[in-house]
């Protein structure tokens, strides 16, 4: 055999090994792409950082937030339905809406509901430098505080977008990021009962509910099916949930114990 023959050999299982060892690199690095980005949208992600979501399979407590408010008339609609319930609510305001109706604001607050932060403009933070995250919470904080004065630290970020550089500034302003465990899909539903049904086929027990009271596109936006919905889930679980804010959660989540998996 030519003293060449092995050295050739290996350098063709070399060159063999290579070809087929780029595909599953770039396979890798594509699918640890997808899943970055799917983490940085997913409600119930904490890749990039602790996010509250809930209590967990078991829990009696439900929490109804609403998003993209306050929006004027179903804002003040929604809060006919929860008062005539006696339910209380989690609002995630947007800063620009809060300027031009912050007497909507002082009714949510009067109606002994929680108004937490979405920011100024329902910018989607992933892609914003941290300046312009760092001043869209705090153009927000203070639209609510001229609104209302003190409330709540909660913060959700606009359409669940969050990367680290998000989360570490809302705490360094103070803040506490909820996001949500069931999703509505209320802002392109069809009927109120469409929306009661989504719910009800994601819900466990110790949800916080993603709903919509306005839309960041501007204001009016028609929920009138959302607040329809609300009226039909509150008789639906009431006598057997405990409706309550997304703070009353928090303070119940050190002493929940999760139901053990059947």
């Amino acid at each position: 055999m030519p003293t060449w023959a092995p050295h050739s050999a290996c350098l063709g299982a070399s060159v063999y090994n290579s070809s087929m060892f780029a595909p599953l690199v770039a396979g890798a690095i594509t699918a640890s792409a997808v899943a970055a980005g799917y983490q940085s949208m997913a409600p119930a992600g904490q890749w990039y950082g602790r996010t509250f979501t809930g209590l967990g399979r078991g829990a009696r407590q439900i929490a109804l937030t609403y998003d993209d408010g306050p929006n004027d008339p179903h804002t003040l609609r929604l809060l006919e339905v929860l008062a005539k319930h006696g339910v209380p609510a989690t609002f995630f305001l947007i800063g620009r809406y809060v300027r031009s109706r912050p007497e909507i604001v002082r009714e949510i607050v009067r109606a002994g509901h929680l108004v937490g932060n979405h920011t100024f403009s329902h910018a989607l933070l992933i892609f914003k430098s941290e300046a312009e995250i760092r001043r869209e919470l705090l153009d927000c904080r203070a639209a609510l505080e001229d609104a209302v004065g003190a409330h709540s630290k909660l913060f959700r970020p606009p359409f669940g977008g969050r990367r680290p550089a998000v989360l570490r500034i809302a705490r360094e302003l103070g803040f506490e990021p909820v996001m949500w465990n069931v999703t509505s899909y209320d802002w392109n539903a069809p009927s109120a009962e469409a929306i009661e049904k989504k719910v009800a086929r994601q819900l466990r027990g110790g949800d916080v509910i993603l709903l919509h009271d306005g839309g960041h596109l501007g204001m009016g936006a028609d929920r009138s099916r959302t607040v329809a919905a609300t009226g039909r889930m509150i008789a639906r679980y009431k006598s057997a949930r405990e409706f309550v804010t997304v703070e009353q959660m928090m303070k119940s989540a050190a002493s929940f114990q999760p139901q053990a998996a059947s």
